[in-house]
């Protein structure tokens, strides 16, 4: 906790908190009585109108539950409402879990992509992956410990066996990083609801190569002597840069030629 951070709590006419029971803490470790006003992903235009009149005239401090505020949590509507209406705005920024995670990982971090969460039903969250196969970034996603081994079954399936990181309770005492490939990591958690806060780190694809319409052929029979027919269709996908959904296509098409000759 910075000190800038505590003095505009000390300053404060209001703190607009997610949850007062989380915040109420924090300002009773630092000794600090204020009055909290809940704003979150569900609070209406009256609300964030009061917390905009308060702000004229005074001061009020965001806060989220974790991490930095706006990051997968509640308030740019307050945010850019404030600018819309020259009411000024400043930041004192907490630790960001994204961040923290990709330097846990030891996975490039020259460029990289932040998703936040990704869907809770799988054909959805396939669906989003599919945008990430030919992305020559790192990737950035948070879950849930109930959800993490779907995810990263959904994960190796579309993306291919990429390294990876599994970073969980960022700067907490339980402080967990899993790095290997994402088989490894899907072995690891499958049978596995770890608790906490967690962050999925996926490194970029490997060298991709270039595409040549035989090659990927032969590059795809050779992922069927071991892969079903969906992983070695992710795993080629990844490889040669192309559309998944195609190169499944692709594979009855082959083998139907091959059960003609």
């Amino acid at each position: 906790m910075s000190q800038r951070a505590i003095d505009i709590l000390k300053a404060a006419d209001c703190v607009a908190v997610e949850d007062s029971r989380v915040t109420g803490k924090l300002l009773y470790h630092l000794g600090i009585k204020k009055k909290m006003r809940p704003y979150h992903d569900h609070s209406n235009d009256k609300v964030r109108d009061e917390l905009l009149e308060i702000a004229r005239n005074g001061i009020v401090a965001l806060v989220s539950d974790a991490g930095t505020p706006l990051i997968s949590d509640p308030g740019y509507k307050l945010v850019r409402e404030a600018r819309n209406q020259g009411v000024f705005v400043s930041t004192m920024p907490g630790p960001s879990a994204a961040i923290a995670a990709l330097t846990l990982s030891g996975l490039p971090t020259d460029r990289f992509f932040f998703e936040g969460f990704l869907p809770s039903k799988t054909k959805a969250r396939q669906g989003v992956l599919e945008k990430f196969i030919t992305l020559d970034s790192t990737l950035i996603f948070y879950e849930s410990g109930p959800r993490l081994g779907k995810c990263l079954n959904d994960l190796l399936a579309i993306l291919g066996d990429r390294d990876a990181a599994v970073v969980r309770e960022i700067t907490k005492k339980f402080e967990e990083t899993q790095c290997g490939k994402l088989s490894k990591l899907y072995d690891f958690y499958d049978k596995e609801s770890p608790k906490g806060e967690i962050c999925i780190i996926v490194g970029p694809p490997n060298n991709i190569d270039s595409f040549e319409q035989g090659d990927a052929d032969a590059a795809l029979m050779e992922a069927l002597s071991r892969l079903p027919a969906s992983k070695a269709a992710a795993e080629i996908a990844g490889r040669f840069g192309l559309d998944r959904k195609e190169l499944y296509a692709r594979v009855n098409a082959l083998k139907s030629a091959k059960a003609d000759e």
